[in-house]
């Protein structure tokens, strides 16, 4: 099945020492970006990964980002999410809102968690559903370009196999390109059900950040921005990130260790 080739973005890579270097970057970037947008268009839409994300993002809910971000106008959505109880320690809301969201004063009614009474496809239904009813409220705009919902930053990391989200190299859910948010009941990394953001969405945000430390990841950072080979027939999928401004990664240097 073909890819399309996504349109080229515009791209930096950012190398630090060590991981607590990375922290104190995305928490400056992140900051910086929140002033910008709520400043244009009195809201700031942030889309979260699971993974180590949110533990890099620990330098927010300190000084001086902690009292000096405008954290009542963040609106807070998940890239994917594992189909589980909200208090189950495999979900990744639980994991931002024990690392994250609980340590600062964003309201409960500006964090968009799934609903995890539903199957899957009924999960991801309805979370499809929760975004158009955004939209159609002008809470989310569209983006002019390719239709899709607009965020203005997605925070998102990746796996050893060069998956994001969860769209996985070897799974039809990459290559969809109708619905906003799917499902998936197989993912190779446990627990299998999912859902997840398509990548119209993802690549019809503003900003997209792809924040990755550690040596496990060093192969796939060298085959996504070194120029080695892929080793299957398609692009990893990290490799299809292209948002609407800017894509920023944010490397320590046991993943750039190879670059």
């Amino acid at each position: 099945m073909a890819l399309a080739t996504p349109k080229k973005c515009k791209s930096q890579v950012l190398k630090f020492d060590y991981e607590e270097d990375v922290a104190i970057a995305v928490a400056k970037y992140t900051a910086d970006l929140s002033e910008k947008y709520v400043k244009e268009k009195g809201s700031f839409s942030v889309v979260l990964s699971g993974g180590t994300l949110i533990e890099t993002l620990r330098k927010l809910v300190e000084s001086p980002y902690k009292d000096s971000v405008d954290w009542s106008k963040w609106l807070i959505f998940w890239v994917d999410e594992r189909v589980v109880p909200l208090d189950d320690d495999d979900s990744n809301y639980k994991l931002a809102y024990d690392g994250f969201l609980s340590k600062v004063p964003i309201s409960p009614s500006n964090i968009y968690a799934i609903n995890d009474k539903f199957s899957p496809e009924g999960a991801a239904d309805e979370y499809e559903a929760r975004l158009k009813h955004l939209v159609k409220r002008k809470i989310i705009p569209i983006s002019d370009a390719t239709g899709f919902p607009k965020f203005d930053l997605m925070l998102l990391g990746m796996g050893p196999d060069g998956h994001v989200a969860s769209l996985f190299p070897t799974h039809h859910q990459r290559y969809e390109k109708k619905r906003w948010v799917t499902f998936i009941t197989d993912s190779p990394k446990p627990p299998p059900p999912r859902i997840t953001y398509t990548f119209p969405v993802i690549n019809s945000a503003s900003e997209i950040a792809m924040v990755v430390t550690g040596a496990e990841l060093a192969n796939t950072v060298k085959i996504a921005l070194g120029g080695e080979p892929c080793p299957g027939p398609s692009p990893l999928p990290c490799m299809e990130v292209s948002p609407e401004e800017e894509l920023t990664w944010f490397l320590d240097k046991d993943a750039a260790s190879k670059l």
